[in-house]
């Protein structure tokens, strides 16, 4: 039998309008999709012949163990099936997809990879800035607030290196990561945080470093979300939206009083 192969694949940040041209050709072509959690369901309509598989992964939620997941992988693609692992936003980006590759290639399945857009690109984009600025900063760091060990990075460490911070899976370790970070920056240093970015459900909260924790709580703002921290996140602070909530901590408990 003709060993298949297994497509990573990056789905954006859920717009299936921000699927690129090579991930529709490759969803067209697939006989098997295993399907994130953060997938938008809509993308199975671009494979409607294919057998779809979720395997849900959240922080905080009954996940299908990443061993299990590579299993199915091997085992579709080793009966011929052209097997697509479709993953939200980037592929090659906080989705483990350094592991899989490891497994695919001990087993010499041929595998590509089709790129997504991050949600973290996603984000600045609903906001209208730039990740980089030639006035702000020389860099931006994508960083999950989550470690292998269950710890959590050197907020203080990534603080100083000057960059803007994009921070993925870190809603629900907001209060230690302002913390962190406050150790080395301003609290007037801008912030911002969007849910959902780029999908109908997107909800954005922009403000400071010092606000963030509570903003970011008075607003019911969750997961998934990405925080956004540096100087470059002022260039967002003019902007107004539907979907916007006010960053100011102060003057919200203000109007509530």
């Amino acid at each position: 039998m003709t060993t298949g192969k297994v497509t990573l694949l990056g789905a954006g940040p859920g717009d299936p309008d921000l699927l690129t041209l090579k991930a529709v050709k490759a969803l067209a072509a697939a006989d098997v999709l295993l399907l994130d959690d953060l997938v938008n369901p809509e993308i199975v309509t671009f494979a409607p012949q294919a057998r779809v598989v979720r395997v849900g992964k959240r922080g905080g939620c009954r996940s299908t163990p990443q061993a299990f997941i590579e299993k199915l992988m091997r085992r579709y693609a080793l009966r011929g099936a052209n097997v697509v692992r479709v993953k939200g936003g980037e592929a090659l980006l906080f989705g483990r997809a350094g592991e899989e590759l490891a497994t695919l290639r001990a087993a010499a399945i041929p595998v590509e990879i089709v790129n997504g857009i991050s949600s973290g690109f996603a984000a600045a984009a609903s906001l209208g800035l730039s990740l980089t600025h030639r006035a702000h900063c020389h860099g931006v760091t994508f960083v999950t607030a989550h470690r292998q060990d269950h710890g959590e990075p050197d907020w203080a460490r990534l603080a100083a290196t000057g960059t803007t911070l994009a921070i993925y899976m870190g809603m629900s370790r907001v209060d230690s990561i302002a913390a962190g970070l406050l150790a080395a920056l301003p609290a007037s240093t801008p912030a911002a945080a969007v849910q959902w970015a780029g999908t109908p459900d997107e909800r954005r909260w922009i403000g400071t470093l010092g606000a963030l924790a509570q903003g970011v709580a008075q607003a019911g703002l969750g997961s998934p979300a990405v925080i956004l921290v540096g100087g470059a996140i002022g260039e967002a602070s003019a902007l107004t939206g539907v979907n916007d909530v006010d960053a100011d901590a102060d003057s919200a408990a203000r109007r509530a009083a």
